[in-house]
Parts: C-alpha cells; sequence; structure tokens
C-alpha cells in the first residue's frame, strides 16, 4: 500500500525579516473535510503497516494482560468518618471508589463496603476521563469531574452519598485539575473555569441548589500568561487560590469557614518569586525560592506577607531541592531531591530527618493524607525492581510500617533483574544520569535491544518505578529500557531544570543524545539496536533527536508530539501558548524566534535518511494540536530519503492521553512498543503452528 501524501498549499509566514514557507498549514482547519480525509488515510496506512508487527503486538498485549492482577486495591486512606480506597479489577476499564464506615484500620475487615462513584457504570462506549473527586467535609456528597471528549473542559457533578443520586447541580467548562474545593460547612463549592483557550482563569463560588447562572465570579485573572489553580490547605482551614506562571506566583487565602469572605493576597507577584503556601499550627508554611535556589520552608503569621516576619523553619541546604510540604498537627513531612533522587524529610521537635531506603535507585513519594490530626501519613516507595508498597509512616518518631505491596501476577523474581544508574558527557562536560533496568542475560551476547526514554521539559522527572504491566513483557524478551534524565527537567535539583528551557532548550536534545553514545560505547547496545521514545514535550525532544542524532536510533516513537515550535509559540489564540512563553520564550521576541526556529523539528527536516518513526497524535488534543504531529508527518514524507517505516495515528475520538479505557491504552502501548521492538531486532516468539 502507498502511504499517503497531503497536498501542499504554501503559506508564507513572516516575521523578524524571516521568511517561513508552510506548505501543510491548511492542516490546522479541522473543519476542512481534506483534513480530516488526509488523517483517516493514514490511519488506514497506520494499519495496514501494522499488520507486519501484529504478532509481535499480540504477545506484548497478551503479557502486560497476563501481568494485570484479578484486583487491585489501594491502602485505604482515613476520613473523619470513613476510609476511602479506590480498586480496579482485571475485566474492567476503569476504577471504582468506595469507602468504608470505620473507627481504625484494623476493623476495616468487617466493615461493609459503599461504592461512592463506580466509573465503569457511568463510563458508557466512548471516550471518559473523572479527574477529580472532592468528598463534603461532612462527608455526605461528593463533588467530581468528568469529560468525554478528551479537552480539558470538564463538568462538575455533584453526587448525594446517601441516595446515590446526582444532585442538579451541574457546572460546565471546569478545568480538569487542581479547580474544585469545598468550603467548611459543605455549603459552597468553588471552582475554576477556562477561556476559549483552555486557560483556568476564573473562580466562582456556587452554592448548593442555586442555579449555576446566580454564581459569584470571584477573580478573574487577566494576564495571559497566568493559570489559576485551587487547594485547599492539610488542616481543612484555609482554601489557596494560586495564579502562576512557570516562575512567578501569587497565592490569595480564604479562611473555609467563611465562604462569604474577601480573598486576602498574601504577597504580591514577584518575577521569578515562586511559593507555595500550607497551614500549621497557627502560622502559615512557605515554601518558596526567594533568595533560596533550590526552595525553602518559611514560617509566617496568617497575615500578608513581610519579608521580614519570614522565618526559616530549618537551615537551608542547596544540595537539596524541596518540592512540596505536608503539614500534620505534630510534625511537617517535606518532599523532594537529593543525590538525583527523591526524597522525604520530617520536621519534628525542630529537626529535621531524611528518610532512608536500602537501594540505590528508587521513587519515593507522600501519598494522599486526608488528615491532619494523625500519626498515620501514608507514603510510597517503589523501584525498577521493588513493586509499589505503602507505609503508614509516624512523622514524630520516623517509624514505617508496611501495609500494602503491589500484587504482580505471574512469576516475577527481583533477583532475576538489575537496576543501576550510568552517567554520559554532555558536550559540556555536565554528568547526566541514565537509570537502566534489564534481565540478567540481556548483555551475555554483546549489545542489546534497547529503548531509551526521554522528556527533559517543565522541571518534570523522569523516576524508577515499578511497571509489572508495562515493563516486565519487555524485560523478558531482553530488551534494556532506560531513562535519560536530561536538563529541562530537575532530577538533579532547579538549576538542572533551568539549564534546559528557553535560550538553553538545545541543551536537552544534545543530553540525550549524549546518553545514547554513552549506552553504545559502553556495549549495553547498538545503533541497530536502540530504540528512542518520548511523548509531548518528550515528543518534541524526538522530533529534535531524529534530526539532530538519527543516526543513532534504529527507531523513534514520537507521541503526541510538540514539533512545530515556532508556529504554535506565534499563535495566542492556541491553547496553552501564552502560558508557554517562560518555558521556551517568546518568539515575538527575535532572539527567540531564531533559536526556536533553529531547534523546531518541523522547521529542521531535511533530505537525509531518518530512523523508523511511529508518531501518534489525538484529534481533541488541548496541548498538542493534532495538525503539529501530522504537518510533521506529511512534511517528512515528502523529504526524508530512503526507505525507513513512517506511520501516524491519530485518534479521533481523544486527547493529549490517549484511550481512556484501560485495555484500550494497554492495546495502543503494545502496538507502538511492537513497532519498536520489530525495528531493533526483537522478534515475537515462534507460534504454536511453527
Amino acid at each position: 500500500m502507498e502511504a499517503p501524501k497531503a497536498k501542499a498549499i504554501p503559506t508564507v509566514l513572516e516575521i523578524h525579516n524571516d521568511r517561513r514557507v508552510d506548505p501543510y498549514y491548511w492542516l490546522r482547519d479541522r473543519d476542512n473535510p481534506d483534513v480530516i480525509r488526509y488523517l483517516e488515510d493514514e490511519n488506514t496506512y497506520y494499519r495496514w503497516y501494522m499488520e507486519r508487527v501484529q504478532p509481535l503486538t499480540d504477545e506484548l498485549y497478551e503479557a502486560m494482560v497476563a501481568r494485570i492482577p484479578d484486583a487491585e486495591e489501594r491502602v485505604p486512606v482515613q476520613g473523619d468518618q470513613y476510609y476511602y480506597y479506590t480498586r480496579m479489577e482485571k475485566s474492567l476499564q476503569y476504577p471504582i471508589h468506595a469507602r468504608k464506615r470505620a473507627e481504625s484500620r484494623e476493623a476495616l475487615a468487617q466493615a461493609e463496603e459503599e461504592i461512592i462513584l463506580d466509573v465503569n457504570q457511568i463510563a458508557g462506549n466512548g471516550y471518559l476521563s473523572v479527574s477529580m473527586l472532592a468528598t463534603s467535609p461532612d462527608e455526605k456528597r461528593l463533588a467530581y469531574l468528568e469529560n468525554r471528549d478528551g479537552t480539558d473542559r470538564y463538568t462538575l457533578l455533584v453526587k448525594d452519598l446517601d441516595s446515590g443520586q446526582d444532585l442538579p447541580d451541574r457546572i460546565e467548562n471546569v478545568f480538569i485539575d487542581g479547580s474544585l474545593a469545598w468550603s467548611a460547612d459543605g455549603q459552597y463549592l468553588f471552582y475554576i473555569t477556562v477561556d476559549e483557550a483552555q486557560r483556568p482563569y476564573r473562580l466562582y463560588r456556587h452554592r448548593l441548589g442555586d442555579p449555576v447562572e446566580q454564581d459569584a465570579l470571584l477573580y478573574e485573572e487577566e494576564d495571559e500568561t497566568c493559570i489559576l489553580t485551587l487547594a485547599k490547605s492539610q488542616s481543612g482551614k484555609y482554601l489557596f487560590l494560586t495564579s502562576s506562571t512557570k516562575t512567578t506566583t501569587e497565592v490569595r487565602y480564604l479562611p473555609a469557614d467563611q465562604p462569604l469572605g474577601t480573598w486576602t493576597v498574601f504577597r504580591p507577584r514577584q518575577a521569578e518569586v515562586e511559593y507555595e503556601l500550607e497551614h500549621w499550627e497557627n502560622a502559615f508554611l512557605v515554601l518558596t525560592n526567594l533568595g533560596r535556589r533550590n526552595f525553602s520552608v518559611f514560617r509566617h503569621p496568617i497575615a500578608p506577607c513581610e519579608d521580614e516576619r519570614l522565618e526559616e523553619l530549618f537551615p537551608y541546604d542547596e544540595a537539596r531541592y524541596l518540592t512540596a510540604v505536608h503539614p500534620f498537627r505534630e510534625a511537617v513531612v517535606i518532599e523532594g531531591r537529593e543525590g538525583g533522587l527523591t526524597q522525604i524529610w520530617t520536621f519534628a521537635d525542630g529537626r529535621l530527618t531524611r528518610l532512608s531506603w536500602d537501594e540505590p535507585l528508587f521513587t519515593v513519594s507522600v501519598s494522599t493524607n486526608r488528615r491532619y490530626d494523625t500519626r498515620e501519613v501514608l507514603i510510597q516507595y517503589e523501584s525498577f525492581l521493588t513493586p509499589r508498597t505503602t507505609y503508614a509512616l509516624d512523622p514524630v518518631t520516623g517509624e514505617r510500617k508496611a501495609l500494602l505491596r503491589q500484587p504482580v501476577n505471574g512469576p516475577y523474581d527481583p533477583a532475576d533483574y538489575v537496576q543501576e544508574r550510568l552517567f554520559a558527557h554532555a558536550q559540556d562536560g555536565t554528568r547526566i544520569p541514565i537509570s537502566l533496568v534489564y534481565r540478567k542475560g540481556a548483555r551475555d551476547a554483546g549489545p542489546a535491544p534497547c529503548i531509551l526514554y526521554g522528556y527533559g521539559s517543565y522541571g518534570h522527572n523522569l523516576d524508577p518505578t515499578f511497571s509489572p504491566v508495562l515493563l516486565l513483557p519487555l524485560l523478558d524478551k531482553g530488551v534494556i529500557y532506560a531513562i535519560a534524565h536530561v536538563r529541562g527537567g530537575s532530577e538533579m535539583g532547579r538549576p538542572w531544570y533551568e539549564d534546559g528551557k528557553l535560550l538553553a532548550k538545545k541543551n536537552t536534545f544534545t543530553d540525550f543524545i549524549a546518553c545514547a553514545d554513552a549506552l553504545i560505547q559502553q556495549a549495553y547496545t547498538s545503533p541497530e539496536k536502540l530504540a528512542a521514545d518520548g511523548r509531548s514535550a518528550g515528543g518534541l525532544l524526538m522530533g529534535a533527536v531524529a534530526n539532530m542524532g538519527g543516526d543513532r536510533f534504529a527507531a523513534i516513537s514520537a507521541g503526541v508530539p510538540f514539533v512545530d515550535v515556532v508556529t504554535t509559540m506565534l499563535d495566542p489564540t492556541i491553547p496553552l501558548t501564552t502560558l508557554e512563553w517562560d518555558e521556551w520564550g517568546d518568539p515575538r521576541d527575535e532572539t527567540y524566534y531564531f533559536y526556536m526556529k533553529s531547534y523546531s523539528p518541523y522547521d529542521n527536516v531535511e533530505a537525509k535518511r531518518y530512523p523508523h518513526l511511529i508518531v501518534t497524535t489525538g484529534l481533541n488534543d488541548p496541548r498538542v494540536a493534532y495538525w503539529e504531529p501530522a504537518k510533521w508527518v506529511a512534511k517528512l514524507r515528502t523529504t526524508k530519503v530512503g526507505d525507513e517505516a513512517l506511520v501516524l495515528k491519530t485518534h479521533m475520538g481523544a486527547g493529549h492521553f490517549g484511550s481512556s479505557g484501560r485495555l484500550e491504552h494497554l492495546r495502543e502501548s503494545a502496538e507502538i512498543h511492537a513497532f519498536l521492538l520489530h525495528h531493533i531486532g526483537v522478534s515475537p516468539k515462534p507460534s504454536a503452528a511453527s
């Protein structure tokens, strides 16, 4: 079957005395039948091409499904009267949210389960995402957000937990997350809505039972580079409304028992100063980078900020990058990073103590905790080799008790696998960490098949986690799985992020190539056995690497890739564009324009050989518009040389995150991995007939 080719309709784009000719600009118009026809033609070609890897796809999918336990349940989290938890059943696509009324954890076994929301029952046949669940303070009502088209525009619904029925209150256009909170009396809901660009920008107050049209608009964020997020303190006594860019924040606070009161600005926004608020004892805790590049924690009276009244909770240490504060009545639990790994500290009786772990590579985090007055704080620990384990931590003594270990279906012995950390040397000499996991013996015959994963933007980190469903089927086929901790993330602290953004963005790409070179030079793999994988901003990484160092890779997967950087960043009408200028720069400034243009994958496609490429997107994606990968693929088809595969799959009914159902999502993952494995020399098992 011949690959489809989009028609070329040149559009001239000019700025800063620079002229770009874009032959596929017309693909932006999703109302044009020719656009939909082209995407469907690409989908037809995708299905045709993927038939050759169908046996491998089926094998991987069956291995993934076989690793799903018959039932999975998260550790119940103690509320006031109930313990709340989520469980999954193997045959179901979506989770079941439930609770039990019990006075103690020991009494849960005899308590009766109450299902508060079975997402499977409301799913229907199409796409569904349920993003937030918030019970009222009296635990009689459940507010939740749902979406059925893959955008960030969600519907707020309220369920009466006594009757099991939804209340008439129904609010549209609410942001996907960080957008919902109850007043202390449970009579009011505060929520955040989005503008035409799907930017969360307005805070409203809704009284239960009142018409939505009567809801009070409390605040509108007029700065188009800012977004709003809403949170409640761990104590439940304060609501916090944060206006933020990626470099600046401003927080307003309101006592939760005064829903009709006035929101107060804690500290007016100041360029390059970020902070978060929490409430502890009779003061605010302030996590901020004010004078502290890697952030520190201060105490401040409950009043508008006066910098001279900020009292540092413990001495600042440049080696610690602090990322979150969780106050409880008798102690504070703090999350952060040190030594390139996640860490947890407790602060009690004036002492800061870091929790210690036995493995050299691990990921640890504070889990959901509903109560403030507690000596049981739930935390989670895992590694490439250790299943996710939930501990009850006493934040005062530091004692911890394992409550639940993630079940693993099928045979698994961690002694059969190896995890390790290597370092590559970047062009400027910086040491770039690489985390690896593989089955023992995988390297015995020489360089092994390897998938190198990367992201490297927004300060987002990629940490070693246990994934029996997705990873074990790959490892058991002799594949090495590696993560490149490139700059642009914050694995090594806040400066690691700052050295991979704006006019230092190319460090992200060259770091990834350096990681590939290190794996090849140290004989873990070879160019014909090495694949790369990344999504979203990681898809930008894949596109840039394909242009700058594609000869290191046999195959690349670019999921929902941000590849038309210049065009998108010049168009403020596109969802989220204005919010991104702090990350990539504003190309209306010619310095940023020409720098972006020098690495933008779409603008740098060349007439040369590229690795085998599999590209995916979603028609309703508000974060990376479908037309970016569609244009990129169209341009590659007519420009690149060689017969390497190039396939594009557009999910016509979903957005940034692909299919919403678990089994559907696994099928898509199996397809992508089958494509990569096929092109790095991994074959399916021989069929029984052969």
